[in-house]
């Protein structure tokens, strides 16, 4: 918290003008009230960081607007001013909650001291406030991280290499793989700890509002920004900012977000003040972002700046042994959340949900295991609970996952087959899967390569490759 807007009340009209005339001078914002009355209703339309009542007005004293205040903005501090330097004033102002008081008349000098004073309280307390929410945070990630298989480990020890540093780190991993968990692990286990860890999704904000979202925008700069605004780099100050979906951001932010990244500086929409930020960077992308450099749609230099550390989660179908510590932590989760009595699966269920392919990862199974939880009567989960990963009500393929339907055609294919005169038998399977996946892409974006590729999610290259060794006619009308 910083004192921003100050409420000033006082019957006296020299006394309202040169509080307002020395507060605005210091770039506070002054809203003046002549009696109690009019105070206590301004203070029901706009939100104060301080108020300085004078203990005497007509109608509603200082002491009974401070009880007023305190009650409906217990936030706000509160200097009390009196003419009476009597014991039972101060006693019965601090017992109310004042924050201070000042005895007429008095320097204005003294005022400027008891706000310096407040100020600091406010950040000490807003600063011991982050850090227990940070630790809480802290705690709750340890829980939240799960996995003890190999490609996890892996991740476990780089974490652990990078987070003690400020080196820039980018995260690349498939939507659903808990980007953002990794990001905040690398905050929580950094110098950093204490200080904000903000997070913004390029993809989510319009592009004509990421600018302003990223380094603020001062009072005016457009139609509609009626105040100042602090962006994301502000809002981080001397802790992490974790820049999502980095892949989606436009070209000119780009730019922009070099500089910062080389000078340690930006500029607020509309300003002309360069102001210093101490502000570490994690980026993350489900995107391939060395093929949108070739394809001029990234930024080489940025994509250098953002590529000091590399960081790849795996999919959830690289990790199967992580998934029933997964699905007891997300039973556990929605019981705690939504009072659901699930405790477990069949050993049937679990085989199903170990043996699908989780295109949408951890983030699907939470959703899946979360829903099923909530709509089975029974502690005890089956097959039939899982109705979207299993056969349609008519027991045809219309409803069956993609997986089930190629694990039933390769069960019927190598039922046929005597494994025991076979030595190629996974490239054969592959290929045989992959020359009709890509012919679909292909007839599905006309024969455009380079959309191909993005929809895949290879490199054109090679896309190129296989189109020559599968012998895949890549013209199309």
């Amino acid at each position: 918290m910083s004192i921003k807007r100050i409420l000033v009340a006082d019957d006296e009209e020299s006394i309202r003008w040169v509080l307002s005339k020395s507060l605005t001078k210091q770039g506070f914002e002054v809203d003046l009230a002549s009696n109690g009355k009019d105070a206590l209703l301004m203070s029901r339309k706009q939100s104060y960081d301080l108020a300085v009542l004078d203990i005497k007005m007509p109608g509603l004293s200082g002491l009974e607007l401070l009880s007023k205040f305190k009650e409906e903005c217990p936030l706000a501090l509160v200097v009390i001013m009196t003419a009476e330097s009597s014991m039972n004033n101060a006693v019965e102002a601090m017992k109310r909650g004042a924050y201070d008081y000042l005895i007429k008349p008095f320097d204005l000098e003294a005022l400027d001291a008891i706000i310096f004073k407040a100020q600091k309280a406010a950040e000490v307390s807003a600063e011991v406030s982050l850090l227990k929410q940070e630790i809480k945070n802290h705690y709750q990630l340890e829980r939240t991280i799960i996995g003890q298989s190999q490609p996890m480990q892996k991740i476990y020890k780089v974490l652990g290499k990078i987070a003690p540093s400020d080196v820039t780190v980018l995260i690349y991993g498939e939507s659903g793989t808990g980007k953002e968990l990794i990001a905040r692990a690398i905050h929580f286990n950094s110098s950093r700890l204490g200080k904000p860890f903000v997070a913004l999704n390029c993809a989510a904000i319009p592009r004509e509002l990421l600018e302003s979202e990223l380094f603020g925008h001062e009072k005016g700069a457009f139609t509609g920004a009626t105040e100042r605004k602090l962006g994301k780099f502000e809002q981080a100050k001397e802790g992490t900012l974790f820049l999502d979906e980095i892949g989606d951001m436009p070209l000119e932010l780009q730019a922009k977000l070099l500089r910062v990244l080389q000078e340690k500086e930006i500029t607020r929409t509309g300003g002309n003040t360069t102001i210093q930020v101490n502000t570490r960077i994690v980026a993350a992308t489900n995107q391939d972002l060395s093929d949108k450099v070739q394809r001029k749609e990234f930024r080489e230099d940025l994509y250098y700046r953002l590529n000091v550390v590399p960081l790849e989660l795996p999919p959830l179908r690289d990790r199967r042994e992580d998934i029933p510590n997964l699905i007891d932590f997300f039973l556990v989760k929605a019981s705690e959340e939504h009072n659901t009595s699930a405790t477990g699966l069949a050993k049937d269920a679990m085989e199903l949900l170990c043996n699908y392919a989780w295109p949408g990862n951890v983030r699907e199974l939470e959703n899946i295991i979360q829903r099923a939880a909530l709509l089975s009567p029974d502690g005890l989960l089956n097959v039939t609970d899982f109705p979207s990963l299993t056969m349609g009500h008519d027991n045809g393929a219309n409803g069956a996952s993609l997986e089930g339907l190629i694990n039933q055609k390769l069960q019927s294919s190598l039922a046929q087959i005597d494994l025991q005169d076979m030595n190629n038998l996974y490239e054969m399977v592959l290929h045989q899967m992959e020359r009709p996946l890509i012919n679909i892409v292909l007839e599905k974006t006309r024969g455009n390569q380079v959309k191909a590729a993005e929809v895949l999610g290879i490199n054109r290259n090679t896309l190129r490759k296989k189109i020559q060794t599968l012998n895949i006619n890549a013209k199309r009308n």
